[in-house]
């Protein structure tokens, strides 16, 4: 491969429209160029350090939907355990020359036809199982064009049952690649953000979109350079242990 060169290979049924698309999922269609870094020392800096980043579109809402039901309210490690029980349930052995054991996501009707007692079995809590099963149901009508419009499909996905602004917010960003798009009501984001730009220990989301409303359509790309390069707040005290919903 030459340097600045990718060679894509595809195969299985959605191959040819994997192959077009291929290009958003490397962020061939993000502008980092047209962002302005200026209002913040380090946002200056790590926007000179980190030329690499870029914001990648999938144009596959479901695909970004279901793990992002998933990652609602518990930990990561909780989430990515759920999402690999799930996979091994319900996903189909991925095409092509992939590693042993590959699974791609299951389809909305295959997660329609999970019972209750595989969902137990997975671990996954009845909240994020509704909220799974209300998403499934209208599946069909939530996949966007790829120059989709972000708020638009952010109002879709709040009228769904057990979607909120938080998961609205992670989906459009996998998706459309919005630039823009802050994940509001993250456990975590908020102090980090204020942290790495003032220095302070605890911020709520209010103050976060402030220190973050001098890049206004940007902010997101803001959010992953912090996230790639800013300093964190020191941790003191437990971690949060995760709910073994098995065991209930």
């Amino acid at each position: 491969m030459r340097l600045g060169t990718v060679h894509i290979s595809a195969w299985g049924p959605g191959a040819a429209w994997a192959a077009d698309v291929a290009p958003g999922w490397l962020g061939v269609a993000d502008r980092p160029d047209d962002f302005d870094p200026a209002g913040h020392p380090l946002v200056v800096d790590l926007h000179r350090r980190t030329p690499w980043l870029r914001l990648c579109r999938t144009g596959r809402t479901w695909d970004a939907l279901v793990p992002a039901v998933l990652e609602q309210k518990v930990t990561t490690v909780e989430a990515n355990r759920v999402w690999r029980e799930l996979l091994r349930l319900a996903g189909e052995p991925a095409p092509g020359p992939a590693p042993d054991g590959m699974r791609v996501p299951p389809s909305a009707a295959r997660v329609l036809d999970v019972t209750d007692w595989e969902w137990h079995r997975c671990g996954l809590d009845g909240a994020r199982r509704r909220a799974l099963r209300a998403v499934a149901s209208v599946a069909s009508r939530l996949e966007p064009e790829l120059a989709g419009d972000s708020p638009a499909l952010q109002k879709r996905l709040c009228s769904i049952p057990g979607i909120g602004v938080w998961t609205a917010a992670e989906v459009v960003q996998r998706t459309l690649g919005c630039p823009d798009t802050v994940s509001v009501g993250d456990y975590h984001l908020k102090n980090i953000v204020g942290f790495a730009l003032t220095g302070r220990r605890n911020t709520d989301d209010a103050g976060m979109l402030e220190l973050l409303e001098p890049w206004r359509g940007q902010r997101q790309r803001v959010v992953r350079l912090l996230l790639a390069g800013g300093s964190r707040r020191p941790r003191h005290g437990p971690r949060f242990a995760p709910t073994n919903y098995r065991s209930i």
